[in-house]
Parts: C-alpha cells; sequence; structure tokens
C-alpha cells in the first residue's frame, strides 16, 4: 500500500469519527447496511467554507490535490450564492470529494458584515488534510448573529455554528449487495426511523440524469452560543447515491447541480 493511499484511509477514517459525533444516525444507518451487506462503500463526502478567507476554496483545493486527488468538474448555485469543485482519485475505491464555498460578497451588507466578524479570526495557516475536520477557526456566534444570517443563508449560519467539518458521507448504492434500488435503500431508512429530505422528492434526479440521491434530514444537537444561549441546531446527515452508466458503458462519476441544491437543503 503506498503511502499516499494510506493517508488517504487515515484521512477518511479519522474524517468518520469527527463526522459520527455529531451524526450518530450515521453510525446506526452504516451499521444496518453493513448487517446485510458486510461493507459500505462511500461515493463521496462533502465540505462547505467561506470565500474570501484563508480557508476559501482556492486554499483547500491543493490540500484535495496532495491526497492524489485531480478536480473533476466545477459547480455555480447562483440562488444559494454558492461555487463548488468535485474532485476524482485515481483509485475507484476512493470517495469523490465535493467542495464548496459561500461567495460572501454576495450577500447583504448587514449579513456580510455579521460574517466578517468572525471570519476575521481566522489565522492564514499552512494547511494540511486535517484542517478538513477542524471545526470552527472562530469563536461560537451569538444566537442572534446565526439567526440573522440564517435568515438570509441556511448555508452561511450552519458554517458559523459547525465550521469546517464534513457536511455529509454518502452510501454508494452501486457497491451493496442486498439491493441496486435507490427506493428500497430509502424505505429501509425510514422503517429504522430517520426522517428523509422531501424537497423535490425523497430521490433527487433520475436515471436519465445518470445520477439518484436521496438523504435523511440532518441530526440535531444543542448548541451553546457566544451569548450563553442553548440551542438545537441541525448538524450533518447521511446520504444515497446510485449511479447509471452512460451511452458509452462507463458509470457517471460527476454530479448534477439541480439534485446537489436540493441536497444542500437536508441541514435546513
Amino acid at each position: 500500500m503506498s503511502g499516499v493511499t494510506m493517508q488517504v484511509d487515515q484521512f477518511f477514517s479519522n474524517l468518520w469519527q469527527d463526522y459520527i459525533q455529531i451524526t450518530p444516525q450515521a453510525k446506526a444507518i452504516q451499521e444496518l447496511f453493513v448487517a446485510s451487506d458486510g461493507e459500505v462503500i462511500n461515493d463521496h463526502v462533502a465540505f462547505r467554507t467561506f470565500a474570501g478567507t484563508p480557508l476559501q476554496l482556492d486554499n483547500l483545493e491543493p490540500v484535495i490535490l496532495s491526497m492524489g486527488y485531480e478536480r473533476q468538474d466545477s459547480y455555480d448555485f447562483k440562488a444559494k450564492k454558492l461555487r463548488a469543485h468535485s474532485f476524482i482519485h485515481p483509485d475507484p475505491k476512493q470517495p469523490k470529494i465535493f467542495c464548496s464555498e459561500l461567495l460572501t460578497e454576495q450577500l447583504s451588507e448587514a449579513t456580510q458584515a455579521i460574517i466578517a466578524r468572525y471570519t476575521v479570526q481566522i489565522e492564514p495557516q499552512s494547511l494540511s488534510p486535517d484542517v478538513f475536520y477542524s471545526a470552527r477557526h472562530w469563536d461560537m456566534p451569538s444566537l442572534e448573529d446565526y439567526q440573522t444570517v440564517m435568515a438570509e443563508s441556511e448555508y452561511g449560519a450552519w458554517l458559523l455554528a459547525i465550521g469546517v467539518r464534513v457536511n455529509h458521507f454518502t452510501v454508494s448504492i452501486n457497491h451493496l449487495n442486498s439491493t441496486d434500488s435507490i427506493e428500497t435503500v430509502l424505505q429501509r431508512v425510514k422503517d429504522a426511523g430517520f426522517g428523509i429530505n422531501t424537497v423535490g422528492g425523497e430521490i433527487k434526479g433520475t436515471p436519465a440524469n445518470l445520477l439518484e440521491q436521496g438523504s435523511t434530514m440532518a441530526d440535531r444537537q444543542v448548541y451553546e452560543f457566544g451569548c450563553g444561549a442553548q440551542q438545537e441546531i441541525p448538524t450533518c446527515f447521511y446520504e444515497f447515491a446510485k449511479r447509471y452508466p452512460g451511452a458509452d458503458g462507463i458509470v457517471y462519476q460527476g454530479f448534477v447541480e439541480a439534485n446537489a441544491d436540493k441536497i444542500f437543503e437536508s441541514t435546513n
């Protein structure tokens, strides 16, 4: 096993441990599928960050590339004021990485000012893979600031409170032995008592798009805000993806903007 492969495996192991601390549903759901399938392959993970800061997308990209990844594609989510890149690894068993950033300069001046009060605290630093489970690089926001940002950007409020941590892991339905149906997978998850994101329907995308996706609604945890107030807020969720071969017979490995736009709603 090469050093880079070990590094990537260790990275995802550390990432998973950080993720299940605030997303206990993911461990329970993974165990549900491990029981029937023996192994659960992770299709992709996703990260959120703020543009125009030392942790902006252009600064995180070299860290992802250092693990042997290459950029796969780029995306714009105009309504949500986001841009994103997806990355793919030459080892097909390694998860894809989706990394987006909030284009804060497109927000209202009031919201920009609130976010800037926190992001100004980010120290310029040399970045390594552990940045992706480094959480907040700023003080916990006040509940008032969190709610003000939430009114304009759910993504921005989530990021202010949670920080730079993985937003979701994704079960690759293509690699399950028990079923290749996203409907069956989502039904099993519902039967186990977990809520499903229904924005745009439970299943986002179609076989014609070459990608069908579904997800849980985010877990919730009580956080203490900077003002001392405590409130339960959404943390992270678990996703499920089924990929289809294109006309060339090769299974599609990209992302579909319209699907991803609705998946973002899982933390709403």
